[in-house]
């Protein structure tokens, strides 16, 4: 099967519409396929829409950032009820979070010498939301760094100019989010936050504890033994495992939907156990 339970659109920091995006997911005959915008479930009706339309297996989905261990760690909630007011008050809540973050990282940025930083990255959204990633394109588009990897070393990690700390909720209340909506709550890109594998482990374990459903095994960038090494982990303390791209359109990220290596032979599988398969 070829999954793919990780995608974004111009509703937070992609660059397609949904229904774009659904239909690139479509072209490239993904079995099963979620849009998880960041703290938004704005442009998931378009794609269920759209979805419907060409036949394409959908579940909907959302990446939410939460706090542990002091590092932003984002978990995706997929099969999700759209309209359950739980989730959507944790949204909100982390809505309000990223207009204080880009207002505080748009200051940063000024005060290292660029003029209008802020303004010129709104520019670069369709919707309003404000993103690390959009600082980051503009950053490339105006000439200070040549592409995603020097932006956030440059300028927006650690002690740098556009760096701040958001503490956003902790993974017990997010997860909560998730499940109060029927979803699965899915840690994101496990091996993206530069921890040591013992760290990553201790997180597995914490996020099972927390009655965490899954990890994100497979991603468009993961190595063989990125992915065996999660698939195992998982398996030990019985997480599901999850397949998605993190596609987002910036054709400098080079990711495309549904290129994804194959997902290795589990009994584990997140999708086994979404709404899409009963």
């Amino acid at each position: 099967m070829k999954v793919d339970l990780h995608s974004h659109s111009y509703y937070s920091d992609g660059v397609y519409s949904p229904a774009e995006v659904v239909e690139l997911a479509n072209q490239v005959k993904c079995d099963l396929f979620s849009l998880t915008d960041h703290d938004t479930t704005d442009g998931l009706s378009e794609a269920q829409q759209r979805a419907d339309d060409l036949s394409l297996n959908f579940t909907p989905g959302v990446e939410i950032s939460a706090f542990w261990n002091n590092r932003t760690i984002h978990i995706l909630g997929l099969d999700i009820n759209i309209n359950n007011d739980t989730l959507q008050k944790g949204l909100r809540q982390n809505q309000e979070l990223r207009k204080e973050r880009a207002e505080k990282i748009g200051l940063g940025l000024r005060r290292a010498g660029i003029k209008e930083a802020l303004d010129k990255t709104r520019v670069l959204s369709k919707t309003g939301m404000i993103t690390r990633t959009h600082f980051a394109q503009m950053l490339i588009r105006e000439g200070y760094c040549k592409d995603m990897k020097s932006v956030f070393r440059r300028f927006l990690t650690g002690k740098k100019p556009g760096s701040t700390i958001v503490e956003w909720s902790s993974f017990e209340e997010v997860i909560g989010w998730i499940h109060a909506a029927g979803g699965h709550a899915v840690i994101a890109h496990p091996f993206r936050y530069r921890m040591t594998q013992t760290k990553i482990k201790r997180m597995f374990s914490e996020f099972k504890e927390a009655f965490g459903d899954g990890v994100e095994a497979i991603t468009a960038m993961s190595s063989e033994q990125e992915i065996n090494l999660c698939s195992n982990w998982a398996k030990d303390i019985n997480l599901l495992i999850s397949s998605g791209s993190d596609y987002h359109g910036w054709p400098n990220q080079r990711i495309n939907v549904g290129s994804l290596k194959e997902v290795p032979k589990s009994d584990n599988l997140i999708w086994n156990h979404l709404s899409w398969q009963r």
